[in-house]
């Protein structure tokens, strides 16, 4: 029923605007944006055609026999044209488990796009993965997300915040000085737990060239110092906060809290639907992290999940 063909860089205008009309795709799955990493996986992305027309698509790599959806990108589900229907997104799974075994891939890995991103209920992948695939739910991360139209009055803790940065001469803009907020994430990430940010500010630069209205950058600043910022990422549904970080002297005065209070009781109070503030978990969803996801609660985001699906090809 299906043609599945995979994804060669000469499909690249196929794909984008394909993501672009599609149900349920952001601009994270354009291939500008997929393609900063490439060197780091082995793409494997298919796209699947129903009478000749581009019905639906999977960004991929393909790792020690295992296909991801994908290992570069937080979520990459499969992208579905608007008249995607459950029938034959069942057919399109058992078609492709049948490819994938005939390629020995032994198992698969796959992170949906959540529900807060779709335009159009999108949701027929997750009862393929029950019905057709057997899929088990391997990772739960929990997310917190405001809804602009029916916000949940702050916690007092969280308007202390604001005040005391403000009494304190802190400044709030928005900014394109991305090396001013990486060195500031870079020791805080350092310090903290040892790791260092997804991405380099090189990549972060690019990135934000590419799609200079998709990704923004907010920072606090007192005497010309930057000391907190955050990175937006800005989808037709969703602000998300890629980063968010404060030095010592940042986290003293409460400069988080002033950030906020600039993008979402100003700068885009009138949005249309989701704040997402991103996942307060670690370890497969296992450890959660109670004094993150507390600081997102006081703004009164509340709990969305970023699931991951795995089955067995046999």
């Amino acid at each position: 029923m299906f043609e599945i063909t995979r994804y060669t860089a000469d499909r690249k205008e196929e794909w984008d605007g394909f993501v672009k009309t599609s149900k349920n795709g952001t601009f994270l799955l354009d291939r500008n944006y997929m393609d900063y990493h490439s060197t780091r996986f082995e793409d494997h992305s298919l796209m699947f055609y129903r009478d000749g027309r581009l019905y639906a698509m999977l960004p991929a790599n393909v790792k020690d026999g295992v296909l991801y959806s994908h290992q570069g990108l937080t979520y990459g589900g499969l992208v579905m044209h608007e008249d995607a229907s459950a029938a034959n997104i069942a057919t399109l799974f058992g078609e492709l488990n049948a490819l994938l075994k005939d390629e020995g891939i032994s198992k698969v890995v796959y992170k949906p796009t959540p529900w807060i991103y779709h335009l159009l209920p999108s949701e027929e992948d997750l009862y393929a993965l029950f019905k057709v695939c057997k899929a088990r739910v391997s990772a739960r991360d929990i997310s917190s997300t405001i809804i602009f139209d029916n916000r949940i009055k702050w916690h007092r803790d969280r308007r202390y915040g604001v005040n005391k940065a403000r009494n304190n001469g802190v400044s709030v803009r928005r900014s394109d000085d991305l090396a001013a907020f990486w060195h500031v994430l870079d020791l805080n990430l350092g310090n903290k737990y040892g790791v260092k940010p997804v991405h380099t500010v090189e990549e972060m630069t690019l990135l934000k060239s590419r799609f200079p209205d998709n990704i923004l950058l907010y920072v606090a600043e007192k005497d010309g110092e930057t000391l907190g910022g955050t990175v937006l990422y800005v989808t037709n549904q969703v602000i998300h906060a890629q980063y968010i970080s404060a030095s010592p002297e940042g986290k003293r005065l409460r400069v988080i809290d002033a950030i906020y209070e600039v993008i979402l009781n100003h700068d885009f109070a009138d949005f249309r639907l989701y704040f997402d503030f991103g996942k307060s978990t670690e370890d497969l969803g296992t450890y959660l992290n109670e004094n993150l996801i507390y600081q997102k609660e006081g703004f009164g985001a509340r709990g969305v999940c970023y699931d991951t699906y795995e089955w067995d090809i046999s």
